[in-house]
């Protein structure tokens, strides 16, 4: 039998969602901003999905919260426990303290200090851990086993992959002409859904993924055709904190390998670069994990099928106030 997320379970996901997380814009780049800001002017339509306007400022609360939405009164009177560097961490605190559960967070000892900050703003317990993601699933389930929590993975469980999909379908009715889908990836949770979600409804459509060069395993991965891991001293060197995950994980895996076409990887200068322009070109504020599908589509478009509309996923918005003054200033 399939493991494979069926459409069932996507619509059944944006009910649970509706009025919970917004249907966020999509917006067309003016390539004149781009000219402008002295940046590579593709030949194709850009449109930004901002999913940094979630109220947790990343797309990770469709599926936090589709999946705790789902657990008895029972368990979520034990509680819930996650494993996050962060944006994962509020979308299951947010959920969480909406349905009047105890949240504990295990955050590695490199998160941002406005993702950290932001969680612990949502009612969350915080157990902080070293920087390999590993180290950091250890010890939740450590915790879950030892104090009956309910483990809310981050990306490997199909109720999280579902409630990330409702994104994707989203895009497919905000704009039916598109030809592909660009999504960043690290666990693989949104990768895993947009190409679930693109396969059953629009299956024309393409789906790619990008990921920082310094924690390239998905790449790695898809074109090995078997899951591989990179040790956390490599990962962890990317700004994108949020792409720092040793590998795809099991389930989402199997999803890429069905349902997507290709992964792309980007350097850090080119990250940079998409962040300065998102900040230039838009009102848009991005992360740096949240940049990384646009560094794909300005600076690896020859990688990239030749179309006429790319939409992108923003996936963030949890920007360090320090770093975005010094992208400014620059």
């Amino acid at each position: 039998m399939s493991n494979l997320v069926t459409l069932d379970e996507i619509r059944a996901a944006q009910k649970r969602l509706a009025g919970v997380a917004v249907r966020t814009p999509l917006y067309r780049l003016e390539r004149a901003r781009l000219r402008m800001a002295k940046l590579p002017e593709p030949d194709f339509d850009i449109y930004i999905k901002a999913e940094s306007e979630q109220p947790i400022g990343s797309f990770k609360l469709r599926g936090a919260y589709n999946m705790v939405a789902q657990l008895s009164a029972e368990v979520l009177q034990r509680g819930v426990i996650t494993y996050s560097s962060g944006n994962h961490a509020q979308g299951v605190a947010y959920a969480a303290r909406a349905l009047g559960a105890k949240a504990i967070i295990v955050m590695p000892d490199n998160t941002p200090e406005i993702k950290m900050a932001a969680t612990k703003s949502l009612g969350a317990e915080i157990v902080i851990v070293g920087p390999s993601s590993s180290e950091r699933q250890a010890k939740a389930e450590e915790l879950a086993r030892q104090f009956g929590y309910s483990v809310i993975p981050p990306y490997d469980d199909a109720a999280i992959i579902a409630g990330q999909a409702t994104c994707a379908m989203e895009i497919l009715e905000q704009l039916p002409s598109v030809d592909l889908i660009l999504t960043p990836v690290s666990g693989g949770g949104l990768l895993s859904g947009t190409g679930a979600a693109v396969a059953l409804t629009a299956p024309a459509v393409q789906v790619w993924g990008a990921e920082p060069e310094l924690a390239a395993d998905a790449k790695e991965s898809f074109e090995a055709g078997r899951l591989i891991k990179w040790p956390a001293e490599k990962t962890t060197q990317t700004i994108g904190d949020g792409l720092r995950t040793q590998s795809l994980g099991v389930l989402n895996f199997e999803h890429v390998m069905a349902y997507v076409d290709g992964i792309v990887a980007v350097t850090e200068a080119e990250i940079l670069s998409a962040m300065s322009a998102m900040l230039a070109a838009t009102k848009l504020v991005p992360e740096p994990s949240g940049a990384v599908a646009l560094a794909a589509a300005l600076y690896h478009a020859h990688e990239l099928p030749r179309v006429r509309k790319i939409a992108i996923v923003l996936s963030g918005g949890n920007l360090e106030p320090g770093l975005r003054r010094a992208l400014e200033r620059h």
